[in-house]
């Protein structure tokens, strides 16, 4: 069969079209939700150049990552006691639109959860429980919900802290008892877990056994859930120091790894049984705020408190320390097989992903000391997103 010429050339514009995107980081911890990035058309080397400084600005107070999609960025600041989500030009920095509503910053000032994108709209959480769904092109708001005045639920000490996350025709969120469920398109009730207090970490969705789950992190327990009903599966207790349960839990191989902070620890747990069965349990790995990364049979996180973390490396399957290297870390991705980790002075570090040992490759200072470097590192596209609790938010190039 022959093609003619137009047929020939509306299909190469289609191919650009697509191509041209480019890869894209649309959520909390990336596509995947794992907190690694395909992407490796980049050069670690080059941030020891420079750092080679694209675009700065200031989205105001908070510690929400970004979110990148269609060349467009979204993330969450706070100024005046007035909450604002940004949609900014990926490439240049120039504000696109924002929207704005009242929110006491609060402490440890400003949001932390991370906007979601899902095809034509965005989805927010406030620290008090405010989700959002807007346009992600004009930022229009097609609907609002206040999760715990509608869906039961207890605030938490220092503010509802866990990303939206969207799966199918629902958006999770960590609320409540054990969470919500809305309908992604109506913002209407799925299910809810009523009374009780979340935690600080976002759901994490995976598949055990063909059926579809949520492991949602409470004040006190990490729970698995039924994805469309809501229905608890299971209940491991897991009480840590002013009930702050922040990092998001791991699944991989049929099991769920949770850690925490303040010297709690962490354990991996078996999923396969009626319960969860503890497979071991130690305190190599403390995380505080930052959650860890799983890669080829290794968890790769920041053990510590705030201010005095170690980036570290533990055998999944005996939980055994591969190595640690200190430097005040507090959170990082990996990309390529790199790890990108920002510290307590601002400064971004590239080091292997590799089990033998830490092996750095460059390291630059791309934020302010004088504020707190909390927030995840994001790659996309090329370029390097870093944010701090004042609201710079810096784009370094290393294509």
């Amino acid at each position: 069969m022959k093609l003619s010429l137009a047929t020939i050339l509306c299909a190469g514009q289609l191919l650009a079209m697509t191509t041209s995107r480019g890869p894209e980081w649309p959520r909390w911890r990336g596509p995947d939700g794992t907190g690694i990035s395909k992407e490796t058309e980049w050069d670690p080397q080059a941030l020891a150049k420079g750092p080679k400084v694209k675009w700065k600005v200031n989205v105001g107070e908070g510690h929400s990552c970004v979110s990148i999609a269609d060349k467009r960025l979204y993330t969450l600041g706070n100024k005046n006691n007035v909450d604002v989500i940004y949609c900014v030009d990926a490439e240049t920095g120039k504000e696109v639109w924002h929207h704005t509503y009242p929110s006491k910053k609060g402490n440890y000032p400003g949001p932390r959860s991370t906007p979601a994108l899902d095809g034509d709209f965005v989805y927010t959480m406030s620290r008090d429980g405010l989700a959002l769904c807007l346009d992600a092109k004009t930022g229009k708001v097609k609907w609002q919900v206040d999760l715990l005045s509608e869906h039961g639920g207890s605030h938490i000490t220092w503010g509802l802290a866990g990303s939206p996350l969207v799966v199918g025709d629902a958006v999770f969120y960590n609320a409540g008892a054990s969470g919500v469920a809305l309908n992604k398109a109506t913002g209407k009730k799925i299910w809810a877990s009523g009374g009780g207090k979340g935690g600080y970490a976002t759901p994490v969705f995976f598949k055990n056994k063909d059926r579809e789950c949520l492991a949602i992190f409470s004040s006190k327990d990490v729970f698995v859930v039924d994805a469309k009903t809501g229905e608890k599966l299971l209940d491991h207790r897991w009480e840590t120091s002013y009930d702050v349960n922040a990092p998001d839990p791991l699944f991989f191989d049929g099991k769920l790894f949770i850690t925490s902070g303040y010297n709690r620890g962490c354990a991996l747990l078996d999923l396969s049984g009626a319960g969860a069965r503890t497979v071991w349990e130690n305190q190599n790995l403390s995380c505080h705020f930052s959650s860890p990364i799983y890669l080829d049979g290794h968890i790769y996180g920041v053990d510590g408190n705030t201010g005095t973390g170690q980036l570290r490396c533990l055998d999944a399957k005996t939980g055994e320390v591969k190595w640690s290297e200190r430097g005040g870390f507090e959170n990082l991705m990996i990309a390529g097989g790199k790890i990108l980790a920002i510290d307590k002075k601002g400064e971004l570090k590239i080091a292997e992903a590799d089990p033998s040992g830490y092996k750095e490759i460059a390291q630059a200072t791309v934020l302010s000391r004088r504020a707190q470097n909390w927030t995840a590192p994001v790659l996309c596209n090329g370029l390097i997103y870093c944010r701090n609790s004042k609201g710079d938010l810096v784009c370094i190039d290393v294509r």
